[in-house]
């Protein structure tokens, strides 16, 4: 007999793969709407119009259906492999996919404060933030993969080292565009 489980955890990888590459690309253009806020018009009110469209097609036709393809074939694999859900690894994946889905809705909330001017972020907030997606998929991955043998406490620990690096590194970049 055919097992479904396999092909529930390649569209379950296809998905969340579609999903990060799409948060990735939101919150870069993020950046890109507020440097072009400082431009001189009429070419701020061009490109301010575009990046809008572009977040929006994105948010709706990419990163959204990814999430939901994620999702449900994660579920998926749970219902065809209930043990998992009494994996501790799993509890704490579940934990940072929920922080993930609340990051997705603060994006289409960025969106619309783009839209209508009341974005407080600045550019080099928003490069920040478009770190968070790496953090929650380094930690997320390495759940997956090494399970149970992972040390949750030396993970959070590297994990908070590598969000630190990710801050110097853009602190640094900063710098160099500055100059």
């Amino acid at each position: 007999m055919l097992s479904l489980l396999p092909y529930f955890k390649a569209f379950h990888i296809m998905g969340f793969v579609a999903w990060f590459a799409g948060l990735f690309y939101l919150a870069r253009l993020f950046v890109y709407h507020v440097e072009a806020e400082k431009k001189a018009q009429p070419e701020r009110d061009i490109l301010t119009s575009q990046y809008h469209i572009m977040e929006w097609r994105l948010y709706h036709i990419i990163t959204n259906p990814a999430m939901w393809l994620t999702f449900f074939f994660g579920v998926g694999m749970l219902v065809l492999q209930p043990v998992y859900l009494q994996f501790g690894w799993l509890h704490i994946k579940l934990f940072l996919l929920v922080l993930l889905v609340g990051y997705h809705h603060y994006c289409k909330h960025l969106i619309k404060k783009l839209k209508n001017g009341t974005n407080t972020f600045t550019s080099f907030q928003f490069r920040l933030f478009n770190e968070l997606p790496t953090l929650f998929l380094v930690g997320i991955v390495l759940l997956a993969v090494l399970k149970s043998a992972l040390n949750f406490l030396y993970a959070l620990i590297g994990l908070i080292i590598f969000g630190f690096l990710l801050y110097i590194g853009a602190k640094f970049y900063k710098n160099i565009r500055e100059k």
